[in-house]
């Protein structure tokens, strides 16, 4: 049976599909059909301690990390529930997203909605390629406390272009994790077409800069559009004025009026 389940399942990394380099795709299937699909570009700025140069003090680095697109990934659909995993450079970096399908009762009704409930990534600072003169290096995990990220409506993918910030603690002395997201586009349930995303749900940065652009626009047409009714009374009042009989106000002209 365990070697059913997992003949049904497919993951794949898609990231070769995409024009931008920063960014990755992963795709997980059940029974031939898409159950979770995720494009997004990723970097994680995790600090870490050096010695100075007395070999006395500690000083604070910093390591930008970006997700790899020759990661390793794997993936779990469920009706409620749902799982991302990432790795890469041998496991020296994890990256796990955990996605809920929840209820609330509104105005209008009960409604759904899933969102991105919780992060957890793990490095290693012995790691060499991000990591230089680490003191104590090792593995660290940084995680999310009481998370409702990326929250959408029941059936409809997420998307944000803009860059978002999600702060996780680390169990390096408490240290603060920063991950970067953008160009985020996240589907992990309802997905009725085989690779194909639902209906899009804006992020209110995106949805905010959209109205940016357009509001420039739409004040325009509606300057050009009182300018023309305008022009239009205008000339309306001046042919009907033209027409009427004009009575002289200097009185000395009334005797050339017969």
């Amino acid at each position: 049976a365990a070697a059913r389940l997992a003949a049904e399942q497919e993951v794949e990394n898609l990231s070769g599909l995409s024009p931008n380099p920063e960014k990755d795709i992963f795709v997980v299937r059940e029974n031939r059909t898409t159950c979770l699909m995720a494009e997004f570009a990723a970097k994680f700025i995790v600090p870490y301690d050096v010695w100075a140069s007395n070999y006395v003090d500690l000083l604070t680095e910093q390591a930008d990390i970006p997700l790899a697109r020759g990661a390793e990934m794997k993936g779990k659909c469920g009706t409620n529930e749902s799982e991302l995993e990432v790795s890469w450079l041998e496991q020296a970096y994890t990256l796990k997203l955990y996605f809920v399908k929840e209820g609330h009762n509104t105005s209008r009704g009960p409604e759904a909605f899933w969102r991105l409930s919780r992060i957890q990534f793990t490095y290693d600072t012995s790691e060499r390629t991000y990591f230089k003169d680490a003191v104590s290096p090792g593995k660290h995990t940084a995680s999310s406390h009481h998370l409702s990220a990326l929250v959408t409506p029941a059936g409809k993918s997420y998307e944000c272009q803009a860059q978002q910030t999600i702060s996780l603690i680390s169990s390096d002395h408490q240290k603060s994790v920063q991950l970067l997201l953008s160009e985020v586009r996240i589907q992990p349930f309802d997905i009725t077409a085989d690779f194909v995303f639902s209906e899009e749900h804006k992020c209110p940065v995106d949805q905010r800069e959209q109205l940016e652009e357009t509001l420039p626009l739409i004040l325009g047409l509606i300057l050009g559009l009182v300018i023309v009714i305008t022009l239009c009374v205008y000339h309306i009042h001046h042919k009907l004025t033209a027409n009427q009989v004009q009575i002289p106000r200097d009185r000395s002209q009334y005797k050339h009026m017969g």
